[in-house]
């Protein structure tokens, strides 16, 4: 059963439509949540990701919400949290693990973070038996392939393409994901770009898909009222999860 991750942004519209989104997601099959923490500079996502985080913010998100959202939405489905290094940094990686381990929250995704800068804080995280997910992108060499992936844990996120999320660009990943198989088991998700047209096309080869800015163009939706958006994100959902496994 090929695997299906889900990124919302944390606070938008409300935390309690938060929490009741990412329920929502569980009971439609998605196999994981990427609960975003808003940050007003997020370098690897695209428009739609980067309005909602600054809404988000607009109205008044503190990491607190995040930590008290994911004690509520963690022991319905495996979460991660997704955030840029600054806060990380500014709070101590220390914080960050305790209250993950407080809420059940399984690890991070930390796209700004360099994989050899990674190395002191991925082993922190081990010990404290969460994951730090790893990523590959298209321009990277089969030597640094095999750096980066022979101790990855969790999954592996391939970036699709060289650039920002949602863009849907398109670029051949069967070379990368053969050089990647070569050095690790580690499961192989592909983000950027993924949406309900290209999902079946993009999980050829690897074990699951990630999924953001399509569904977060829908919360961004002013026309639809909250109960529609969760309708309708979760209906989306459930199409991508059964089209990965067609």
């Amino acid at each position: 059963m090929k695997k299906l991750v889900a990124y919302i942004t944390t606070g938008y519209p409300s935390l309690d439509f938060t929490v009741e989104m990412a329920l929502a997601l569980a009971d439609a099959g998605v196999d994981t949540l990427e609960l975003g923490m808003p940050f007003s500079d997020p370098v690897a996502d695209g428009p739609i990701i980067e309005k909602a985080n600054l809404k988000a913010l607009q109205n008044g998100f503190k990491l607190e919400h995040l930590f008290d959202a994911s004690k509520k939405i963690a022991p319905h489905i495996d979460t991660l949290w997704m955030g840029y290094f600054n806060p990380f940094y500014h709070k101590g990686m220390e914080h960050f693990i305790d209250q993950a381990k407080q809420s059940g929250v399984n690890g991070f995704i930390i796209p700004d973070l360099p994989f050899e800068e990674a190395q002191p804080y991925q082993t922190m995280i081990k010990e404290a038996n969460l994951s730090l997910i790893d990523f590959i992108a298209p321009t990277d060499s089969k030597a640094r392939i095999e750096k980066i992936v022979t101790n990855a844990q969790k999954f592996i996120y391939l970036v699709a393409y060289a650039g920002i999320t949602g863009s849907g660009k398109s670029e051949d990943l069967q070379p990368i994901i053969t050089n990647i198989k070569e050095f690790t088991n580690t499961p192989i998700y592909v983000g950027f770009g993924v949406n309900e047209q290209t999902a079946k096309d993009k999980v050829k080869g690897v074990d699951g898909v990630i999924v953001g800015s399509a569904f977060v163009n829908i919360l961004l939706d002013e026309q639809l009222t909250h109960g529609q958006k969760i309708t309708k994100v979760a209906g989306l959902a459930k199409e991508i999860k059964e089209k990965i496994n067609e």
